[in-house]
């Protein structure tokens, strides 16, 4: 990973907090925490971390609450959340994945799978950001092309009106108030035609604005491939 993952944890046991800040630090994660709730609520929008590791009983406001409010927030929904609990009971952690939880780890925990689990989460949300980016570029190149064809059917059309009103300047037997008209009408065509070519030029350039910039956080297709081998080989381990 290019940039360094940024890690809130929140949690009201404070050796859990200064344990994780510590080893995760060391790895290289950015780690931010809180000892209840409400101030996990106040850090996740300060801090907008890309994973929250989430204990579920706590003062104030519980993991499951907490999680609750996150994933009812557009602003917040997609950020990944591992829960960390006492209890091991399957209804409960049914119930925590219902809420949108991406992970589940019951303590007492084991450091090496926990960070296990960080990173495979971490692994899936840049792989399917990266299906998103591709199904935004096609999205975009599909939206260009019907542009496109729609604009060629009204070029066409408008060249169609301009050598019908050419044919009629070159008719014989007008006077000077009629070949004034519709040359006043010719040149309106013609604006428009260049209006429409602006337009269309316009819309090619929008796009491949946002389409270069969709590149930019796009990866190979052949890293991707790798990775999501993977992912899949680490999960049926």
């Amino acid at each position: 990973m290019n940039t360094r993952k940024r890690i809130l944890v929140i949690d009201d046991e404070v050796i859990n907090l200064e344990f994780f800040e510590v080893m995760l630090s060391k790895l290289g994660f950015v780690v931010e925490k809180a000892d209840n709730g409400e101030e996990g609520l106040a850090k996740v929008k300060k801090f907008i971390p890309d994973l929250i590791i989430l204990d579920n009983i706590m003062p104030k406001l519980s993991g499951w609450e907490l999680t609750k409010i996150l994933k009812g927030d557009p602003a917040y929904r997609e950020i990944p959340i591992i829960m960390l609990s006492a209890l091991d009971d399957v209804k409960d952690k049914v119930e925590g994945f219902e809420l949108g939880v991406d992970d589940y780890i019951t303590k007492p925990f084991n450091f090496s799978e926990v960070l296990a689990r960080i990173r495979a989460v971490l692994r899936s949300r840049e792989l399917f950001a990266q299906i998103v980016v591709r199904e935004s570029r096609l999205s975009l190149a599909e939206e260009l092309s019907s542009d496109i064809k729609s604009n060629v059917l009204e070029f066409i059309r408008s060249m169609d009106d301009l050598d019908e009103t050419i044919g009629k300047v070159n008719a014989r037997g007008l006077n000077q108030t009629e070949l004034d008209a519709l040359l006043v009408e010719l040149k309106k065509k013609t604006q428009l035609v260049r209006k429409n070519i602006a337009g269309l030029d316009a819309r090619i350039e929008r796009t491949m604005a946002e389409w270069e910039s969709l590149k930019k956080n796009e990866i190979g297709l052949n890293i991707l491939e790798k990775q999501i081998r993977r992912s899949l080989h680490q999960e049926q381990e």
